[in-house]
């Protein structure tokens, strides 16, 4: 792994507890390269590779179906829904965004969607100008980040079917999307934590798509924290130990007693957003809420899980040092991520963008004290699709749904000349048919009016012929 510039102890693209996850048979072997069938989850991932907690398992179809059309009907107006109604759009990303409209979703609360509009090709006097990502695509890259890229690409999520193969799809449009930032930001470069970022967007999402997602997660969402020295997780980390004294003083207490640092527990949770962390439903749950909401969603699933772990003097009595409390948080209890109790814990839990904010002034004013200016100069965090849309209104142009896939109805070759010589030819058999006069029926029926002139009398003859015309149609029906 690339080791970078460092500061205060932590080096840029050298997260600690992201080395744990490097060596995996399955994803550097490519063991199951060539295999047709692999039974996979509904997530994707091979063999239950990840804890699932059954997201929308207990939701009837019929329920499913409904919050589909109220997204679908929030996304053809997403401006005014925004504009409006965004408690609204807030319940329901709360809720869960189904499955089926999640990447467009995520794409449209990041502002993804909007940044991707107004960096499509354009067209100025005789040359034609390529969409960014195509621009940034076709170019080769610095060599320096190609390489540690490229190593990095087996690491991500090894056990789903997108990322298994050494060189698959999935892999290459992860090195592309990686690589196109790398353009995109040359002074921020790459940084390890940034690949399951990216490859969780893959798994919903075309990788223009994820491109732009990344980018709004990195400059929007969590601005600084891929930048080198890594300046701006540290100061996220000592606003999470201020918040948890009020959330979970006991945890505090036992964090400050062994002085165990924030970032030797939240770098990867955060850096990471919690993709590497937690069971796949609740990621993806806290994924919907984070896109909406922006950072404190991060930061209410970081509290939560301190509080759970370490927050009454019961479970403290197993972890009396810091190697034992450390060992805790890396393997922390299945019940307190399962989907369900985390997303009521971290909606319940009284922490704003404001309060995050406040304690972000102050921590910004001491390390200042501490350590001087920071070296990397961060655009202002935005905390969530509210806050991006209300920075950057969009055009009504920027956020109309563009269709994917496009089939086009295949054109008849006839000419017109051709065409008029069908029809002429078509009106004539009709003309032909009217004229002809029906085939004389060679075993008469009683009804027969040449029959029935020869054995009836006049008076039944004549009844038998006026009848006769409205017999003709059945008669022709079964006989002819």
């Amino acid at each position: 792994m690339a080791k970078l510039q460092s500061g205060n102890g932590v080096q840029r693209g050298t997260v600690e507890s992201l080395a744990e996850h490097e060596s995996s048979s399955l994803g550097s072997d490519s063991e199951l390269n060539g295999f047709t069938e692999i039974q996979t989850d509904k997530y994707g991932f091979i063999g239950g590779a990840q804890q699932s907690t059954g997201e929308n398992d207990n939701i009837p179809p019929d329920v499913l179906r409904q919050r589909e059309a109220k997204w679908l009907d929030m996304l053809n107006s997403w401006d005014k829904w925004m504009a409006k109604k965004h408690k609204k759009v807030k319940l329901r990303c709360q809720k869960g965004i189904p499955p089926s409209l999640r990447g467009r979703a995520w794409l449209y609360l990041s502002g993804g969607k909007v940044k991707k509009e107004q960096n499509q090709g354009k067209f100025q006097g005789s040359k034609s100008h390529d969409a960014r990502f195509k621009e940034l695509d076709s170019q080769p890259g610095d060599p320096k980040w190609l390489d540690v890229i490229e190593r990095d690409l087996h690491r991500q999520f090894p056990f789903h079917e997108m990322f298994v193969s050494r060189g698959g799809h999935g892999q290459q449009d992860l090195f592309r999307v990686l690589k196109a930032y790398t353009l995109h930001r040359p002074e921020e470069g790459y940084c390890q934590a940034q690949a399951p970022i990216a490859a969780v967007l893959l798994m919903h999402m075309p990788a223009e798509d994820a491109f732009w997602g990344l980018v709004q997660i990195c400059e929007k969402y969590l601005p600084g924290y891929y930048s080198a020295g890594l300046e701006a997780i540290q100061l996220d980390g000592e606003i999470l130990f201020a918040l948890l004294k009020r959330v979970a003083p006991v945890a505090h207490r036992h964090l400050k007693k062994y002085k165990i640092d924030p970032i030797l527990y939240m770098t990867e949770w955060f850096m990471c957003a919690f993709s590497r962390t937690l069971p796949w439903a609740s990621v993806l749950r806290m994924w919907d809420m984070f896109f909406c909401e922006g950072v404190k969603i991060v930061f209410r699933v970081g509290l939560v899980l301190l509080k759970c772990m370490l927050g009454s003097q019961e479970k403290l009595k197993a972890c009396q040092g810091q190697y034992e409390t450390m060992e805790l948080l890396r393997s922390i209890e299945p019940r307190y991520m399962q989907e369900a109790f985390l997303v009521q814990e971290v909606i319940e839990l009284p922490v704003s963008e404001r309060d995050i904010e406040k304690e972000h002034l102050f921590q910004l004013r001491r390390w200042k004290e501490t350590n001087g200016e920071l070296h990397c100069k961060s655009p202002p965090r935005m905390h969530g699709a509210k806050a991006i849309i209300a920075a950057e209104p969009p055009s009504r142009q920027d956020l109309k749904q563009n269709p994917t896939i496009i089939v086009e109805v295949p054109q008849t070759t006839e000419s017109k000349t051709e065409k008029g010589k069908k029809a002429k030819s078509n009106m004539q058999k009709k003309t032909d048919m009217k004229n002809t006069s029906p085939p004389l029926n060679p075993y008469p029926l009683p009804s027969d009016p040449a029959l029935a002139s020869d054995t009836l009398a006049p008076s039944e003859s004549q009844h038998l012929q006026g009848s006769n015309q409205s017999l003709s149609s059945t008669e022709n029906d079964t006989y002819l």
